[in-house]
């Protein structure tokens, strides 16, 4: 491909109007390149959904030697939570526990934990249950959930939301949904310890766009989670670090 040549962008997205898509595509299309449909030959393309059907049009675009930000097997490997955890722990990630998993009507409770889907997807079930009239909420509400058990990290009602795109790295503080209060956002940057777990998550999950979920723990930041593509917003600069990606991807 010449260096002046075009490039060939395609979309697999369940929203491709995603402010952090829509701002990318148009610093790209701004300097001459294309946005083409998910199943037409492309440069390089941007996989910003899990559903079966989306990882399969995106494992034929590698099957062709096509880069995928990100790959469909990392993306799909982030659904899986306890295999998110034993990831982490291999990289040497630190990590919040799982206590136990199973069918969630099978399990018992012993002790404040956090309860989740041990298949990530959207409208899954997160929450807190503290005490035995909580847990038998949720049970009644998720039978036959297969879930994952973890002790909850005690923080301050605040998650730190680290995104790195492309190497760069965006950060916020967002209300917990586990916590009372109705959602809200406020600035904040990471120290060195959570700035470097995060960056760290990006080899270990093999991953160019991603999320992770912070909370401090006693001995120093803990991930709770790993999203593939996150919905980054209002963070300035992600799109151009999103367009940036692309480039130096499409032309290795």
């Amino acid at each position: 491909m010449s260096p002046s040549a075009p490039l060939r962008i395609a979309l697999i997205a369940r929203e491709p109007d995603h402010p952090l898509l829509a701002g990318a595509r148009r610093l790209l299309e701004s300097e001459g390149h294309l946005t083409v449909g998910p199943d037409e030959p492309a440069d390089v393309v941007l996989l910003k959904a899990r559903d079966a059907r989306s990882l399969r049009r995106a494992e034929r675009y590698q099957e062709t030697g096509t880069p995928v930000l990100n790959s469909a097997a990392a993306t799909a490997d982030c659904q899986d939570r306890a295999l998110m955890e034993r990831t982490a722990r291999a990289a040497g990630l630190p990590f919040a526990p799982t206590l136990a998993t199973g069918v969630l009507g099978e399990l018992r409770w012993d002790g404040p934990v956090v309860v989740k889907s041990l298949r990530s997807r959207k409208e899954d079930l997160v929450a807190r249950a503290d005490t035995p009239g909580r847990w038998r909420e949720l049970v009644a509400l998720w039978p036959a959930e297969q879930v994952l058990l973890q002790r909850p990290v005690d923080g301050d009602g605040w998650d730190r939301k680290v995104w790195v795109v492309g190497g760069e790295v965006f950060a916020e503080q967002r209300r917990s949904e586990l916590a009372p209060g109705d959602p809200a956002r406020r600035p904040w940057a990471p120290d060195e310890r959570e700035r470097a777990l995060a960056l760290a998550a990006g080899p270990a999950f093999g991953l160019q766009v991603y999320g992770v979920d912070l909370l401090p723990g006693p001995d120093g930041p803990v991930a709770v989670d790993v999203n593939a593509f996150p919905g980054v917003r209002h963070q300035p600069g992600a799109p151009a670090a999103l367009a940036a990606l692309v480039l130096r991807t499409a032309r290795r």
